[in-house]
């Protein structure tokens, strides 16, 4: 069987088509027009390519050589389509079409059949004109009165194309000299920044953006003028023909796995790429990132996508894949609060092969710029989520926070002020950027500066308390008249409740806050929310909250279990007071999350009757109950008398799940 294929390309199907019969070790010739259309095609050994239009005479002599030939040009170019078709059956040489689906719907366009229509029917209309049909048929839109104000021309970038639009008056504002496909957002754009009414297009199918046209031009409210397909040749998807190829060649036509390279641009305008990173972009088909990350010079000229929501990315790599080599571009480092985690999820192995490359993160650039090692530093992330960056603060004595720009700044310091933490804060603006910006001092002298846009904060706390929060002195907590919980008893009630440090804890009862403080210290990560039903315990557990700066406490005014309804799930309930509902505070609990675990803490025989209850009546296992005999010395002279406590008894619960 013949192992020589001709093939005309220019489109990226072509180009397909030509690098994985080439990496299967088929002889090769692609055709294109232009040296433009050279991209297309990847270099390989086994690989020659024509960059001109071919006569049909030259067409007939290379299916001599190459037998099988495949039409893999674009759907609009139907004279080229003909003469190939024609040449093959000179020359008895095998002809698969290679044909690019169509849209489905053309609802609420108006379909015109060529250029010269569309030209006719704009110039009865009023408003500026998107034009992306190409360069070739741009002098037909100079009928259109005022076009040189009202007509804006999408062309490809070379400088043989430029100059012509130019000599027919599009220049200036009026011409975009770009590469396509491009993503909805950039489309939107375009119609916005051009106030274009009318956008005339040619159906170039999912791989030439068609949809992303579609979409864009309704939501900037932009009427569409589709210029329609020719007569198209029968013939086979993309899939279709690497199966008719596979059969006449005898061989098994495998697509390789895409690659995906994530790369870190670093911090400011993402000049930050590795040698490795930058390598990466330039041999990509497409680049993928925010607006900002796209401006990279290594992305110059590609095929982009602005997008960073995975879902929304995967959905387009799926309908364009004709993108073999994908770079995803995301701001900093991709192992530091990037978009690498969520997309790593989505990713699928068996389609994708990945790369990972590093960049400059902005916790690297700011302890360099405060001149400290980053090593010992406690990462943390507010932005756009919560943070208890004074819990952090009070135990380390270094802390990088993320913030949400200078209104994250802002309420970090007003945090620490409230918190009477005696800390420095560093704060680095735009860092990277022309405008960045740097500021130290004390919180107030910081919340008073100039801050710029996007903001990363340093906090040092010369002297950290990383002691273990168990078993504060009771005489440490604010007491007035509410009963508090010992600290005996509140040290093996902590412990008992196996708190992890991002765990969502309720403690029912709350008091004067010694039990909630306590379980906050050590859920640094997670929130503590104190349900209290006196005004004045409530006030006690606000003032001991701030005394031992925990901010992840929420006060929650009121009795349970009504005072839980709007609270989120959670993982740990502390019950030191129930009022004789703890059956209906129990149920509340599970109800949110049946394998919640439960610490019951009673000194009444009532109470004790209704926790020995609880398996019986709610869908809890009991893990154990303990009871403690504490007492404490006092000095009388000189002799130590002990004073007993009250007997506690500690219940422990697990919820069936059921």
């Amino acid at each position: 069987m013949t192992q020589n294929v001709l093939v005309f390309a220019g489109t990226t199907e072509g180009g397909e088509i030509v690098d994985l019969l080439a990496r299967s070790g088929v002889k090769v010739h692609a055709c294109v027009a232009t040296e433009y259309g050279r991209t297309s095609v990847k270099e390989h050994a086994n690989v020659e390519v024509s960059s001109r239009p071919l006569s049909p005479e030259e067409m007939r002599a290379l299916m001599k050589e190459y037998p099988v030939v495949v039409d893999a040009t674009h759907p609009y170019a139907t004279s080229i389509s003909g003469h190939v078709k024609e040449a093959c059956a000179d020359t008895g040489a095998e002809y698969i079409r290679l044909v690019r689906p169509a849209s489905e719907c053309y609802e609420g366009m108006k379909v015109v059949d060529t250029v010269d229509e569309a030209v006719e029917y704009l110039k009865g209309t009023e408003g500026n004109i998107l034009a992306t049909t190409g360069s070739k048929e741009l002098a037909k839109y100079t009928a259109i009165p005022g076009y040189r104000e009202r007509v804006f021309a999408r062309v490809l970038s070379l400088a043989k194309v430029v100059e012509a639009c130019a000599e027919l008056g599009f220049e200036g504002r009026n011409l975009f000299a770009m590469q396509g496909p491009f993503c909805e957002e950039v489309d939107y754009g375009m119609l916005v920044q051009t106030g274009a009414r009318y956008l005339v297009t040619k159906d170039s199918g999912v791989p030439g953006g068609f949809d992303e046209k579609v979409r864009a031009a309704r939501r900037a409210g932009a009427e569409i003028v589709l210029v329609g397909r020719p007569a198209e040749q029968p013939g086979t998807d993309f899939d279709g023909t690497v199966e008719i190829l596979s059969d006449r060649l005898g061989i098994g036509l495998e697509r390789r796995k895409r690659t995906l390279s994530i790369v870190g641009t670093g911090v400011g305008p993402g000049t930050g790429l590795t040698s490795a990173g930058a390598a990466a972009v330039r041999a990509s088909d497409l680049v993928v990132g925010a607006e900002r990350m796209l401006q990279v010079p290594e992305a110059e000229g590609k095929a982009s996508l602005c997008e960073y929501v995975p879902d929304k990315i995967f959905d387009y790599l799926a309908h364009h894949p004709e993108y073999r080599r994908v770079s995803l571009l995301v701001s900093g480092d991709v192992g530091f609060y990037s978009a690498t985690r969520s997309v790593l999820a989505k990713t699928d192995p068996s389609e994708y092969d990945v790369e990972l490359h590093c960049g400059i993160s902005s916790v690297q650039y700011l302890c360099a710029r405060a001149g400290i090692p980053w090593q010992d530093v406690k990462l943390v992330s507010a932005h756009g989520k919560m943070a208890n960056i004074v819990g952090e603060a009070r135990r380390n004595g270094a802390v990088f926070a993320l913030l949400n720009g200078r209104t994250g700044v802002t309420e970090m310091c007003q945090q620490l002020i409230d918190y009477n933490m005696d800390v420095t804060v560093a704060v680095g603006c735009d860092l990277g950027y022309p405008e960045e910006k740097y500021f130290y001092g004390t919180p107030a002298e910081v919340m008073g500066s100039d801050l710029g846009n996007l903001c990363a904060a340093l906090v040092f706390n010369p002297r950290p308390d990383a002691r273990c929060p168990i078993s504060i002195p009771d005489s440490e907590f604010l007491r007035g008249d509410t009963p508090m919980t010992k600290s005996e008893i509140r040290a093996l009630s902590v412990a008992k409740m196996k708190l992890s440090e991002d765990s969502i804890v309720y403690d029912v009862g709350a008091g004067t806050g010694s039990v909630t403080v306590e379980m906050a210290l050590v859920a640094v990560e997670g929130t503590v929310y104190a349900v209290e039903k006196e005004e004045a315990a409530a006030d006690l557990i606000d003032r001991n909250r701030r005394k031992f700066g925990t901010p992840n406490v929420e006060i929650i005014r009121g009795k349970a279990p009504d005072a839980l309804a709007d609270l989120p799930a959670p993982t740990n309930v502390f019950i030191g007071g129930s009022s004789g509902n703890l059956r209906e505070i129990v149920d509340a609990v599970l109800a949110k999350n049946p394998r919640c675990r439960i610490v019951v803490n009673s000194v009444t025989l009532e109470t004790i009757s209704e926790v020995l209850a609880l398996p019986s009546s709610c869908k809890v296992e009991q893990e154990e109950i303990v009871c403690i005999n504490a007492a404490n010395s006092r000095r009388l002279g000189r002799y130590n008398l002990m004073t007993a406590q009250n007997p506690v008894y500690i219940a422990v619960f697990r919820g069936t799940g059921e």
